[in-house]
């Protein structure tokens, strides 16, 4: 593999990578409201509403989302119980199904990768059946040509020695030349 199909396949893996590393490191934002509007909230509806708040099953409050982390810790909420933008999909049920997309795209994405490389390999290895058929065809074609020419060419030899255009030591009655 040279250096520029590994350049090809290190690129999307390294953004992979550098992708999933951003979504689980926790993040330090800081907001600047001072008055936190979930905690007047009362049901999960409209608490949900606003994407700052978040909703906890367990003991029935809005409370603000920890923009510190991406997950909310178990301190504040059980994931399970946790509710973040619709009421009937919680914080466990979110976390496994990006998690099969995730890897689904991971395993699609890997053998496009493996497909492609694979195809590659396997057309710079050496020419294809029909490549090979096509060329053992013009050598045949090219041999037959060879033969019927050597033929031309001896029958040729002939009918110049019956009639004496092409000098014969070997005939004893050959043509007598001035000099």
């Amino acid at each position: 593999m040279n250096s520029i199909e590994r350049r090809r396949v290190a690129f999307p893996v390294f953004s992979v990578v550098l992708v999933i590393c951003f979504l689980l490191s926790p993040v330090e934002c800081k907001t600047t409201s001072s008055t936190s509007p979930c905690k007047t909230k009362t049901d999960c509806d409209s608490c949900v509403r606003n994407a700052k708040c978040l909703w906890c099953q367990t003991n029935i409050t809005c409370t603000d989302y920890p923009v510190s982390y991406i997950l909310p810790p178990s301190s504040l909420c059980q994931l399970s119980q946790a509710r973040w933008g619709v009421c009937w999909v919680n914080f466990e049920a979110l976390i496994i199904a990006m998690a099969v997309v995730g890897g689904t795209l991971l395993v699609s994405i890997t053998v496009c990768c493996c497909c492609c490389c694979c195809c590659r390999r396997r057309s710079q290895a050496g020419p294809d059946r029909d490549e090979e058929r096509f060329a053992r065809r013009r050598e045949e074609v090219r041999q037959r040509t060879d033969e019927r020419k050597a033929e031309r060419k001896t029958k040729h030899d002939e009918i110049r020695k019956k009639y004496g255009l092409i000098p014969d030591t070997d005939h004893p009655y050959s043509k007598f030349e001035n000099e």
